[in-house]
């Protein structure tokens, strides 16, 4: 029995009132709780620093069930699903089409003419031609190109074509860039040396204008040549002796890359390495850039080995400052970069194993003209299966010699989740959507 009585009215209502109050403030706190935890990851639309690690072996696994698999399809994304994979995809991870001599266009008419006559062979393995870059990027899906240099630190070195002297025709070649310092873009000397961009600065520009239009794109991988080889000159036409390449002109070549490409628009071997020991030590621990920190930038390969590496070495063992990844052999300080030119036989099983173990390769999927002409894919067929990051071809569109041959990215836009080393969940049409 209650020996207070019965409460007050007035304390009794004022009770309910508390308890109403409190009631509406746990409710309050739960939908801000929620709203807080939802808004965090992107403070609303804007990056919120860098992405908290993603714990355990499959950093993928996270994307949603729409995103699952390599399949190329562009429907059915959700809005940050491209962001999301971004930050768990490397650089290393996909596999991309590259172009071989990506500036080359055929030699002028009575040049071709004269080399069909004198070597047909010689002539038929320069019978290719590619569109401009910009072309290839947004048309063929090109995410590598190849760029042959010759050094020209005076100007004016590869003014004449002198091939034209064999066809009773003026060599002045009339064009003023080419009497300007600098390095110019051709293939061969004084005989096959029409090019969609006469210098590397100009070719390197072209491929800025579009990055610039298309900041979103997958990173570009520029492969450079030096060449410094002179040809047979059975007709005593005086053909032209190219320089040796030295640490002094390939220092001119970093600086050239640098002056069209900012170091923030450049993915370099000191942003590779980091704190690690070495440039190889770095790739094989897996530290190349996500596609997030990657996107919009290019990042150069130096394509020589022998004399010439070792010149653009000396004095940066583990290339400390240098803008070009190097060719380099498994073992070798500076390895990140390795070519293997023919993917069948051992040398299938060879590129799954470099990739797996974290190296850029890059193979051909045919050589000038041979598989073109017969449509022969098997090296085609083994360049895709290898993983090789980088696929180059002459052919992203169909051969003009009627064998229907062609080379492309299966399932890809372009590029693909690499079939080797690509993370579980990876999608390969989330890897790049342009805006």
């Amino acid at each position: 029995m209650d020996v207070r009585g019965p409460a007050p009215h007035g304390v009794a209502r004022h009770a309910v009132v508390t308890v109403a109050v409190l009631a509406l403030l746990a409710t309050l706190l739960v939908v801000l709780s929620s709203a807080t935890a939802e808004a965090a990851p992107s403070e609303r639309g804007r990056p919120a620093g860098p992405p908290a690690p993603v714990q355990g072996p499959d950093p993928c696994r996270a994307l949603s069930a729409r995103a699952q698999g390599a399949g190329g399809g562009q429907s059915q994304v959700a809005p940050g699903q491209v962001t999301q994979q971004s930050r768990c995809v490397k650089l290393n991870q996909v596999q991309v089409l590259g172009s071989h001599n990506s500036y080359k266009l055929l030699p002028p008419p009575p040049i071709a003419a004269a080399l069909l006559a004198f070597d047909r062979e010689l002539f038929e393995s320069i019978e290719y031609e590619h569109p401009e870059l910009g072309v290839q990027f947004a048309e063929q899906g090109i995410r590598q190109i190849e760029l042959d240099v010759f050094a020209d630190p005076d100007g004016g070195r590869y003014y004449q074509r002198k091939g034209f002297l064999a066809v009773g025709m003026n060599p002045d070649s009339g064009i003023p860039e080419l009497l300007e310092p600098g390095h110019k873009v051709l293939h061969v000397q004084d005989i096959d040396f029409a090019t969609t961009c006469l210098t590397l600065v100009a070719c390197l520009e072209e491929v800025r204008g579009w990055s610039d239009a298309n900041p979103t794109h997958l990173p570009i991988a520029i492969l450079i040549e030096g060449k410094s080889d002179a040809i047979p000159d059975p007709l005593g036409l005086g053909f032209t002796v190219p320089l040796p390449f030295t640490t002094a002109l390939l220092d001119d070549l970093d600086a050239e890359i640098l002056s069209v490409f900012d170091r923030d628009r450049l993915i370099t071997p000191d942003d590779l390495r980091g704190d690690h020991d070495s440039v190889e030590a770095a790739a094989l621990a897996g530290a190349w850039p996500t596609l997030e920190e990657a996107r919009g930038k290019v990042y150069a390969l130096f394509n020589n080995g022998g004399a010439d590496r070792q010149a653009y070495l000396a004095g940066r063992p583990n290339l400390e400052g240098r803008v070009m990844f190097t060719t380099a052999s498994p073992g070798q300080p500076d390895a990140a970069f390795v070519q293997v030119g023919d993917p069948r036989g051992a040398n299938l099983a060879r590129i799954q194993d470099l990739v797996r173990q974290g190296y850029l390769v890059r193979t051909r999927s045919d050589v000038p003209t041979i598989e073109a002409r017969s449509g022969d894919t098997t090296r085609r067929d083994a360049a895709l299966a290898s993983g090789a990051q980088f696929v180059s071809t002459d052919y992203a569109w169909e051969s003009p010699f009627g064998s229907g041959y062609q080379v492309s990215i299966p399932d890809g836009s372009p590029a693909r989740c690499n079939p080797v080393n690509a993370p579980d969940g990876c999608r390969s049409s989330l890897l790049e959507r342009l805006r």
